[in-house]
C-alpha cells in the first residue's frame, strides 16, 4: 500500500527541469554575489531565463560526482563511461536472504511511486524534485531484516578504469553512507530509479540511488552496489573525510550551523539570481513525519 503523508507540495512547486539541470551554473554565477549571505531581493520567475545562455549540453555538465572528477563539468564529461548494465547489488550482513541480486530481480514485484520532495544541499541551496522510486523498506522486507540489525550501510560502485576521480583518490573510495534502521525503514526513504519521469542520468546516480528528503543531499548516495545490514554504526565518507563538519545523521537543521556557514536559510534554485533567501525548515519540512525518530536526542551533538 502506497505511503501517504501530509504533502504540501504539488507539481507547481517542482523546480523547473532546466533549472535543476542548471543548478551548478547558478551556484557558480551567484558565488561572486555572496552565495552564503543575502544576495539581494526581487528575482525573476525562472532562473533559467536570466542565466541560461548556454546550450542544454553545457548546462547539464554542471554536477558533483567526485568519482568522475571534482570540477563541475567533469561528471557530465566523464560519467558516460560508467557501465550501468548489467547492474547488481550485493545484499549482506544481518539479512535472511543475502546474495548478489540483479537489479531487476531485487526490484521485481515492488511498487514504483512518484514522490515530490524538497531537496536541501548542505551548501545551503534547495530545490523541489519529482523522483520515481521504491520505498527502501520494501526492499529490506523482501530480503528479510534479522533481529539485532540496527543500521543499513550503502556503498557506491567503483570502476577505476572508468572513474578518473577514483584514479586520483580525491576521496577515500568507495563512497559509503549509512542510516539507522528506523530511518531506513521510514516510508519517506526511497531508492530512486527515475527523475522527471526519466531514468536517472549517470552523473546523477544511475541506475539507483538513495533519497532521504529530511537529510542533507550528500546522504543520498549514488549508484549503489552494496547494502549491508549491521548492528554497528557504519562509516560514512564525508564523516571520515572531515568529522568536524559532517556528522553521521546530517539532518537538515536550521538551528545547527555548518562550521563555515549558517544553515538557517537557503537559496531556492530556480527562484532567480536575486531572489530572497528563505528560512530553512526543520528536517527540511518533514518534521511532523520524522521528528519522533530523534526524540530525546541532542541534535547539536548528534548532527
Amino acid at each position: 500500500m502506497a505511503y501517504r503523508w501530509k504533502n504540501d507540495l504539488t507539481a507547481a512547486d517542482v523546480t523547473p527541469k532546466a533549472a535543476f539541470l542548471n543548478r551548478r551554473q547558478i551556484l557558480k554565477a551567484t558565488a561572486g554575489l555572496g552565495a552564503i549571505g543575502l544576495v539581494g531581493a526581487g528575482g525573476m520567475a525562472h532562473a533559467q531565463d536570466a542565466l541560461a545562455p548556454n546550450t542544454l549540453e553545457e548546462i547539464t555538465s554542471y554536477n558533483n560526482y567526485y568519482e568522475f572528477g571534482t570540477g563541475k563539468t567533469d561528471p557530465a564529461a566523464n560519467a558516460h563511461q560508467l557501465v550501468t548494465s548489467p547492474w547488481s547489488i550485493k545484499v549482506d550482513g544481518m539479512v535472511d536472504n543475502p546474495g548478489d541480486y540483479a537489479l531487476g530481480d531485487l526490484l521485481a514485484g515492488l511498487t514504483v511511486e512518484d514522490r515530490i520532495y524538497r531537496f536541501r544541499c548542505v551548501e545551503a541551496w534547495s530545490m523541489v524534485v519529482p523522483w520515481n522510486g521504491i520505498e527502501l523498506a520494501d526492499i529490506l522486507n523482501k530480503v528479510g531484516v534479522q533481529s539485532g540489525a540496527k543500521y543499513v550501510a550503502f556503498e557506491t560502485v567503483v570502476q577505476p578504469e572508468n572513474m578518473i576521480g577514483v584514479q586520483r583518490r580525491v576521496l577515500d573510495f568507495p563512497y559509503v553512507e549509512g542510516l539507522r534502521l528506523d530511518e531506513a525503514m521510514h516510508p519517506l526513504t526511497i531508492m530512486a530509479t527515475g527523475i522527471y519521469d526519466e531514468l536517472i542520468s549517470n552523473q546523477n546516480g544511475a541506475p539507483i540511488r538513495l533519497v532521504v528528503p529530511w537529510k542533507y543531499g550528500f546522504k543520498s548516495i549514488k549508484s549503489i552496489v552494496r547494502i549491508t545490514l549491521t548492528d554497528q554504526e557504519p562509516p560514512t565518507s564525508w564523516n571520515k573525510s572531515n568529522a568536524r563538519e559532517y556528522g553521521f545523521y546530517s539532518n537538515v537543521n536550521p538551528e545547527v550551523s555548518h562550521p563555515r556557514w549558517s544553515q538557517a536559510s537557503e537559496r531556492t534554485i530556480g527562484g532567480g539570481l536575486f531572489a530572497k533567501r528563505k528560512p530553512t525548515l526543520m528536517f527540511n519540512g518533514y518534521e511532523s513525519e520524522v521528528a519522533g525518530l530523534y526524540a530525546g536526542m541532542d541534535l547539536a551533538e548528534y548532527y
